[in-house]
């Protein structure tokens, strides 16, 4: 039989890794992910079990007590993970965002102070870039952080949309600062906020308003974050120059968007395997559903949109991981993934029929999920500028 969306030239350690993250999902997230996703609760015992497989410490280098592995490696544990419920995904999506982004750019005492820690999930990573008002334009930032006469930094505002808000106790807020630059991307600095886990004032001038009720992702905490003249070192920017956040978040976004992908495919995956088991149990005119034709056509034309996807993403991942420019290809990677999931999800709703409707059923749940697929990381609309820009080069006149 030819099971969807397998990788060739894995190594055996990944192998190895892939198989251990998929049997701690059949095992352990599955069975529970319906209880805690419609109570929405945090699955704390999930990310204990993370925590012990080392997962945390995926990406990051050995020489700081990681697995070192790539993003490829990465990608494909995120879509199992996302494949027994997409709200654990996201427990460590933008955990792995930060320490990326603190790998690439940080300065070497910053990693030295972070990613041992972050790679045992002692510390774990939030990441937050957009505002109230702001969508996509990142320029148009207005969270401003203004130099004091010590040298340091006092900052206020407004973020929005922090996944892990409240769980975290590390973010990276993309902020302004007014270092002169002619370019408004060059106004924008990373600053690296340690604070502790929970809600309310977590720090003096640093608020996490409660949980962002939402239709879905759930279990998962999605907040704002408020500076309320929170005064920050100098020593917490990423990197240790100011106005080079721009550059550095867009190289975390890129991540962020394969990491998307995966979590697309790992949800179109399961919605695939629920509409054929389902199809194979359930009988019409004397036969199963899945013997019909129209019923036998959906399900030929989720696989090819599962396998597809599948197969962007995990370009996507190599082209990052070979150190070449991979914006169009993560571009491209999130929208068909994203759009397939939903189209994937919308099928095996439909072969479900009034079952699916119901909260029983587990497809109902990612009815739910792959709408935030399609907005996070870049809607859709974003996405088809980026690839229109990157592919017009070179093929401009």
């Amino acid at each position: 039989m030819t099971r969807l969306a397998q990788t060739l030239g894995l190594t055996e350690f990944q192998t190895e890794i892939l198989d251990t993250v998929r049997t701690f999902v059949d095992r352990e997230i599955i069975p529970n992910a319906q209880e805690l996703e419609h109570s929405d609760t945090y699955p704390q015992a999930i990310v204990d079990r993370m925590r012990e497989m080392g997962l945390f410490g995926l990406m990051i280098p050995e020489e700081y007590g990681g697995l070192g592995e790539s993003l490829l490696t990465y990608a494909l544990c995120v879509e199992e993970l996302a494949r027994g419920w997409m709200s654990v995904s996201g427990v460590i999506n933008t955990h792995f965002i930060v320490a990326y982004m603190i790998r690439q750019h940080g300065t070497e005492a910053q990693k030295q102070h972070f990613l041992p820690r972050m790679a045992t999930g002692e510390v774990r990573g939030a990441f937050s870039m957009s505002e109230p008002e702001l969508g996509s334009d990142v320029a148009a930032i207005r969270t401003k952080a203004k130099r004091d006469d010590e040298g340091n930094y006092v900052v206020n505002g407004q973020k929005m949309w922090l996944t892990n808000g409240g769980s975290s106790t590390l973010v990276a807020a993309l902020v302004k600062t007014d270092e002169g630059a002619d370019q408004a991307h060059r106004n924008l600095t990373t600053f690296l906020v340690e604070k502790p886990a929970g809600f309310g004032e977590v720090a003096p001038g640093l608020i996490i308003p409660g949980k962002i009720d939402k239709m879905g992702y759930k279990g998962i905490d999605t907040t704002e974050l408020v500076f309320d003249n929170y005064r920050i070192s100098a020593d917490s920017i990423l990197g240790g120059t100011p106005g080079k956040g721009f550059f550095q978040m867009m190289d975390g976004v890129e991540v962020g968007r394969v990491n998307v992908s995966a979590r697309a495919c790992g949800v179109a995956i399961r919605a695939f395997e629920l509409a054929a088991r389902y199809a194979q149990q359930r009988s019409t005119f004397g036969k199963p559903i899945a013997q019909h034709q129209a019923i036998s056509f959906s399900l030929a034309e989720m696989a090819t949109k599962v396998e597809a996807a599948h197969l962007m993403m995990v370009n996507a991942a190599r082209l990052k991981d070979s150190g070449e420019r991979n914006d169009v290809a993560a571009g491209m990677a999130k929208y068909l993934t994203s759009e397939y999931c939903s189209e994937v999800t919308q099928a095996s709703f439909r072969i479900h029929g009034g079952y699916g409707y119901s909260k029983e059923y587990e497809i109902e749940r990612l009815m739910r999920e792959a709408p935030f697929l399609l907005i996070g990381e870049g809607t859709s609309e974003i996405q088809k500028t980026i690839i229109s820009k990157g592919v017009m080069r070179s093929y401009s006149l």
